[in-house]
């Protein structure tokens, strides 16, 4: 592969909130997970398709959005804000108000640390009592290339059981409470689940997903961002009853403590444990991740019932210099957009948007 990078299909005639004046002039696509892997899926899909939704992730309990859900008793923000982020245009007005919803405050005192976003995501929930509503406004404001949508109306929280948390008892299984903490753990990650149990799904999710020609999940923390969605009933039967086409896009590398030393094959084994019915018609990796090519090929026919498609799609390194090597924990947008791309034109349409 050479250095250039791919020329891609822009996407014209956005209105406020991000939704296409041309209905059907590209694939209603849904992206669900949380953090820097779906901003990550979502900077890129906004590059080829106007007609994009997010669906995020409730069950972040650190940082602002810990204490904003703490006080407060509202969903965490702080995810939500991050896909607003990345949906922001390239223009002067979506990378200015990109910055300012995640800047964070320096202080000494009760603000330090808080991000803009979060406290006007707040203020206008409280302002508007509903959450999609609230929502969609700040996309006008942003100019955001899609929408973003809660997966839950409610808070969760994540509860994982894990083998080796305290590492003096690196044999013993006990149960670990919260996102932040998941994602940090020093033992082996055996499953997770979420309270309240059967927490209900926002309905405007569910219908993106049932109405979507193409769904994404992942890249994200496997346990904490992209498992979550698939132990909501609703949201997972969504899912597997969708008529969309559906991309499972792996991690760059394993995520240290909540996914130390798993093979991409692991990845795939944790998540039909959760959902055993859910299958995709593409696993998309980076070949620079996959070890075994093989292996995964035959974990993704006989697991997911799926397709293996291979793209160079991290980010070089932070040395702009030619030759200077990929970045291991980081999607190109442009290169991950144009494996998108190239998926969605050769895996199959099932709307008028061609």
């Amino acid at each position: 592969m050479t250095g250039r990078t791919p020329r891609l299909r822009r996407v014209r005639s956005f209105v406020p909130g991000g939704r296409s004046k041309k209905r059907g002039a590209t694939p209603k696509v849904v992206a669900l997970g949380g953090g820097m892997g779906l901003s990550a899926s979502l900077a890129a899909l906004r590059r080829i398709t106007g007609d994009l939704t997010a669906v995020v992730t409730v069950a972040d309990d650190g940082g602002s959005s810990g204490r904003l859900r703490d006080e407060l008793g509202v969903l965490p923000p702080g995810d939500l804000r991050k896909a607003l982020a990345a949906l922001c245009g390239d223009d002067d007005w979506g990378q200015t108000w990109a910055r300012v919803i995640q800047h964070r405050f320096q202080s000494e005192g009760e603000l330090h640390d808080h991000a803009v976003g979060n406290l006007l995501i707040v203020a206008l929930w409280e302002q508007l009592g509903d959450h999609v509503q609230a929502l969609d406004l700040v996309g006008r404001l942003l100019g955001a290339h899609g929408r973003v949508l809660p997966m839950s109306a409610v808070p969760l929280e994540l509860q994982a059981q894990v083998r080796g948390h305290d590492v003096g008892r690196p044999d013993e299984v006990s149960t670990v409470r919260g996102q932040a903490t998941v994602a940090l753990t020093p033992g082996e990650v055996l499953a997770v689940h979420v309270v309240p149990e059967d927490p209900p799904a926002v309905p405007e999710a569910v219908a993106a997903v049932r109405d979507a020609d193409w769904v994404v999940l992942g890249p994200g923390s496997w346990f904490s961002s992209v498992i979550p969605h698939l132990l909501v009933p609703e949201l997972r039967e969504a899912l597997e009853e969708t008529k969309a086409r559906k991309v499972l896009s792996l991690n760059l590398a394993p995520q240290p403590g909540e996914t130390d030393g798993f093979s991409p094959q692991r990845h795939l084994e944790v998540l039909a444990r959760h959902a055993p019915k859910l299958a995709f018609d593409v696993v998309l990796a980076d070949k620079a991740a996959v070890p075994d090519i093989e292996g995964l090929t035959v974990a993704a026919k006989q697991l997911v019932g799926s397709e293996v498609e291979l793209a160079a799609v991290a980010a070089r390194g932070d040395d702009a210099r030619p030759g200077a090597g990929p970045a291991p924990d980081r999607h190109d947008p442009e290169l991950l957009a144009a494996a998108y791309d190239r998926i969605f034109r050769m895996h199959g349409r099932i709307g008028p948007w061609r």
